[in-house]
């Protein structure tokens, strides 16, 4: 048992109900307890509503960003949990000031999964064909990628949108290749598709722990799970997001990969009818960590600043 876990009673997390929130909470303990040797006993996995659970519709009609994440925020700072386990592509770029990102885990494959009834690929759909989704930024890349292709709301956890798959609701679907592979549930991939082809959601595939900025020891606890490059490549993308003053409401695609000693960027904007398509590349050479970070950040709110700058009015932005 490390130093800290001797000084901890019990470790409340707070996370969604879903079967994916609690399997991403449940690592995030079994990680707590394999670095820290902290017990069973002194850790508690709290499950809490949020309003995004509660939607029917559109998450862009009732707020987007925050809908999945406001509720574990309030509970940390009323102090019912002292955790929450976030997918980091729900949480807003701008935090509540006393909260922090207290660690980033390894990132999980942030590819899109192509779910097909008959069609073995994205190609292979007929013209005409219904996809299901929820996501706007996944719409807009497949308008623009097959024009002839009709859509359906389509929400829910995993389960549910498979279910709905399976029923006829809809010829394909796509969803986060890092939630099926955590779920155990590869087998039901028709295909994993190119960063090249769908460029994913900024922070796709990442799961983050946050924590109350005063509360030393438990900041310490969590900070030593962070997996650093994760944190790097999340950075630039969280911070091209925000430069854009990014929503669920506006088609936007950002992907950071580090290859030796270099983070490269690539980021994306769309109409959200896939007619009109920008695009933003760069990259920055590796020094010190705390370099690292500060170059990553600008890296990507740069991007974000030029591309919005040269969009203009080209596309109704939601904020």
């Amino acid at each position: 048992m490390s130093s800290l876990a001797t000084q901890v009673k019990t470790l409340t997390i707070g996370t969604r109900g879903s079967p994916l929130a609690l399997w991403q909470a449940h690592m995030v303990r079994d990680v707590l307890k394999a670095v820290h040797g902290l017990t069973e006993a002194q850790i508690d996995v709290k499950v809490l509503k949020t309003t995004g659970d509660a939607i029917k519709g559109h998450l862009s009609e009732f707020g987007g960003k925050g809908l999945f994440t406001r509720e574990l925020e309030e509970a940390l700072l009323d102090r019912r949990i002292d955790l929450a386990v976030h997918s980091m592509k729900d949480v807003p770029t701008v935090g509540h000031d006393d909260l922090a990102i207290g660690a980033i885990l390894p990132r999980e494959d942030p590819r899109d999964a192509f779910i097909g009834g008959a069609a073995t690929s994205l190609e292979d759909l007929p013209k005409g064909a219904v996809v299901g989704s929820a996501s706007i930024r996944r719409r807009a890349q497949l308008a623009s990628l097959r024009p002839d292709i009709q859509f359906t709301l389509l929400r829910g956890n995993v389960g549910t949108r498979l279910a709905k798959l399976a029923r006829g609701d809809c010829d394909a679907t796509f969803l986060a290749y890092a939630g099926l592979k955590r779920l155990g549930q590869k087998e039901v991939v028709t295909k994993v598709i190119s960063t090249d082809v769908m460029l994913p959601a900024p922070a796709q595939g990442a799961v983050g722990v946050e924590c109350r900025k005063a509360d030393a020891l438990t900041a310490a606890i969590a900070g030593a799970l962070d997996h650093f490059e994760s944190r790097l490549a999340i950075t630039a993308e969280r911070a091209f997001l925000r430069a854009l003053d990014g929503s669920c409401r506006t088609p936007i695609a950002a992907l950071a990969e580090i290859e030796g000693g270099v983070l490269r960027f690539r980021g994306q904007v769309l109409s959200k009818d896939g007619t009109l398509d920008y695009r933003a590349t760069g990259e920055t050479k590796r020094a010190a960590p705390a370099e690292d970070m500060k170059a990553a950040y600008n890296l990507g709110f740069d991007l974000g600043t030029e591309l919005r700058r040269d969009i203009g009015d080209r596309i109704v932005w939601d904020d």
